[in-house]
Order: structure tokens, then C-alpha cells, then sequence
């Protein structure tokens, strides 16, 4: 039988990579939007050529790798740019994973994306997942994690589907406000909950 597909999202610093990891230690077939989103531009796929083609050779790195940080720099604060990134990527981030899923071999497969609302990939899920944290504590975590300033973090946070909007396309909700153990506490008992699905839906 054909995996249903979970679709897990949540904003910046709200815990979505801790949630996945125990998922996966379940034994879910998972892929992270992000790691496809750096498949499709390794050196030698034809993304990387075209953004290259666009942007100019300041978008490299020495070894030829893209160069992330001065890539977002320039389309950070340019929506006309970031509109012609986002068109070249999503379709291209959605081909592979819709390819990964379809070798998913668990009863449900996950898709773990933090623009899951905004890119439309929520389309390739049965059931959405939103993992939601107070906005201080956002901001802390992703600080932390990033060495990152407040308004670098809360540039992010407004570029990110407002907290509302995803809210409204949840089927579950994780408010990912306490500790690790009750944090996968909380995944355990919403796998075993998933597992009872047929089709994403009771």
C-alpha cells in the first residue's frame, strides 16, 4: 500500500528539525525540503548554471559551490529577484521530492518544509503538521543556533508564512514549548495516532 504523505512545517527556530530526527528514529521515511532545495543547485545541475547565468559569478564560492549567504543577500532585499529564484527552484525542489517519497516504504512518509504553506507544497500532503512556538522563544533558539542578530532572525520571521496562516492549514498542532523529553513524547504519541490513518485521514 502507497504511504500517505505528513506534511511537517513550522517557523524558524520552532524545533521542526528536532521533531523530524525522532520521527525518523521511528523508523518515517522523511525528506527535508531544505536538503532537496541544495540537491537541485550542486555544482553540475542545471539550476546552479541558470542562477549563476543570472546572478554572475559573485554567487560562487571558490570551489565552485554555491554561495548561500550572498545569494539570499541579493534576493533578501530584492522581491523581484527572489520571485525569479523561487520559479526556477520550486518546481525543480518539487520533482525531487516527489521523487523521494514515492520510494517511501513506511505506512506514512513526511515531508519536513519550512515554506511548506507558502512554496505550495502542502498540495503533495494528506495531513499538515504544524510545530509552534512563542515567538520569544523563536527568536532565542535561532539566535542561539545561528549566531544570528534579533533583526537578521525577525527578518526571517516576516518573510515566513505569518504564524496565522499556518495555523489555519494544520491538522495537528505541537506547541514545542517545553523540554526535549516531552518533546518526543508528544512525536511518539502523535506516530502512534498516525499510524491508525488510512489516507492521512481518522
Amino acid at each position: 500500500m502507497k504511504s500517505w504523505i505528513l506534511g511537517v512545517t513550522g517557523g524558524i527556530g520552532s524545533g521542526k528539525s528536532a521533531v523530524a530526527e525522532h520521527f525518523i528514529e521511528l523508523g518515517v521515511h522523511l525528506i527535508d525540503a531544505d536538503h532537496a532545495a541544495r540537491w537541485v543547485v550542486e555544482p553540475g545541475r542545471p539550476a546552479l548554471a541558470r542562477i549563476v547565468e543570472h546572478f554572475g559569478d559573485a554567487v560562487l564560492r571558490a570551489d565552485g559551490q554555491l554561495d548561500r549567504g550572498e545569494l539570499r543577500a541579493r534576493v533578501f532585499q530584492n522581491a523581484d529577484e527572489r520571485r525569479w529564484l523561487e520559479s526556477l527552484l520550486h518546481p525543480l525542489i518539487g520533482e525531487e521530492i516527489v521523487n523521494y517519497l514515492a520510494l517511501a516504504e513506511s505506512p506514512y512518509a513526511i515531508l519536513v518544509s519550512p515554506l511548506l504553506i507558502e512554496s505550495g507544497q502542502h498540495s503533495l500532503t494528506q495531513r499538515v503538521l504544524v510545530v509552534d512556538a512563542p515567538e520569544q522563544l523563536q527568536l532565542q533558539r535561532t539566535m542561539s543556533r545561528d549566531q544570528a542578530s534579533e533583526e537578521q532572525v525577525r527578518a526571517i520571521l516576516l518573510a515566513q508564512a505569518k504564524r496565522e496562516e499556518r495555523l489555519r492549514h494544520a491538522d495537528d498542532v505541537l506547541m514545542n514549548d517545553r523540554d526535549l523529553t516531552w518533546l518526543r513524547s508528544e512525536v511518539e504519541r502523535l506516530h502512534h495516532f498516525y499510524l491508525t490513518l488510512r489516507g492521512g485521514q481518522p
